[in-house]
């Protein structure tokens, strides 16, 4: 929206001070031509914002001009910062909208609190984008016109088509009564209903959405940790999925969790390792589980399991046993 834009780009001469046309228009994700129709604009309202010329000129605010935010000290502040700069927003595709609150969040703070917020949060990283082993984090992007038909269907409270492409199943439109959206492990999923059956549906899988005029089938209230908790348990007792048994070594254990779909007991052995009752997808997913931990974990059960990774392990040695 153009009011939104026009706001960011008070916003970002209040920060910088002064910016080039080309430079409003790489953060405003907008042409060069639009920014200084927007400022042509913001001059006929009044602000007051003026042309520097010459080599490093720009564009910049009187100084002085400024928005005000009270009753936020700097650690609250600094705790909203934090908090954008994780990367669930994504998910629900609010990037772009929750870099704009921020900006306005910081602009607007008192002088005292501004520098000494967003120097700390430079000092904090949350979810980077690789790990320790540089394994680069993928990422489900959900494009923000599908993000933003779905958001408004859940909030509205209407009925949801959607055009959705399960697993090993043709794409087909889907109409669904829309209860509400979570995000974990940088996934976003919709929780609904579908002929009174609980759904729940990938973000990233949904490839068109149109929010319908008819009110969703829906509760007025709804508690979405213990619908999620419900719907994880359902997920984990069902389909072909398999339970193992594990000895593990203690600095391998989240390892394990991580690729696991769910711990069911877990309890200390006599020697200082774990042992483990976790669930995995299908049969293909525990054995390569196990097989990555190597001699760090040992499948106690089922047995097809143990004689799977033996015959494993037994192919690998006759393999660089072999003289060349």
């Amino acid at each position: 929206m153009r009011a939104d834009r026009l706001v960011s780009l008070v916003l970002l001469l209040r920060r910088h001070g002064r910016l080039s046309a080309a430079a409003l228009a790489r953060e405003l994700e907008v042409s060069t031509r639009t920014v200084l129709r927007d400022i042509e604009a913001l001059s006929a309202a009044g602000v007051p914002v003026y042309a520097e010329r010459g080599r490093h000129g720009g564009f910049a605010l009187l100084p002085g001009f400024r928005t005000e935010l009270t009753g936020l000290n700097a650690d609250e502040a600094l705790a909203l910062l934090v908090a954008g700069s994780r990367r669930g927003a994504q998910a629900f595709g609010l990037g772009s909208a929750l870099a704009s609150a921020m900006l306005k969040v910081v602009d607007a703070l008192p002088d005292s609190y501004r520098a000494t917020a967003a120097g700390a949060a430079e000092r904090l990283l949350i979810d980077p984008e690789t790990d320790l082993l540089s394994r680069r984090l993928v990422d489900e992007e959900v494009p923000d016109a599908i993000a933003a038909e779905i958001l408004r269907a859940v909030f509205a409270g209407h009925k949801l088509q959607i055009h959705y492409a399960a697993v090993d199943q043709p794409p087909k439109w889907r109409t669904v009564d829309p209860i509400g959206l979570v995000t974990i492990r940088d996934r976003g999923y919709l929780l609904a209903t579908r002929s009174g059956a609980d759904r729940t549906y990938r973000l990233s899988r949904v490839l068109a959405a149109k929010e319908l005029p008819e009110p969703a089938q829906r509760p007025d209230r709804v508690d979405l940790d213990r619908a999620w908790q419900e719907r994880s348990k359902r997920f984990r007792t069902g389909g072909d999925q398999v339970t193992v048994l594990v000895r593990l070594h203690p600095a391998r254990r989240e390892d394990l969790v991580g690729t696991a779909l769910a711990v069911l007991a877990e309890e200390p052995d006599s020697d200082g390792w774990l042992r483990l009752e976790v669930t995995f997808q299908d049969t293909r997913h525990a054995e390569w589980a196990l097989w990555q931990l190597s001699t760090s974990a040992e499948a106690l059960a089922p047995q097809w399991l143990r004689t799977s990774l033996r015959n494993r392990a037994a192919a690998i040695a006759t393999r660089y046993g072999a003289s060349s």
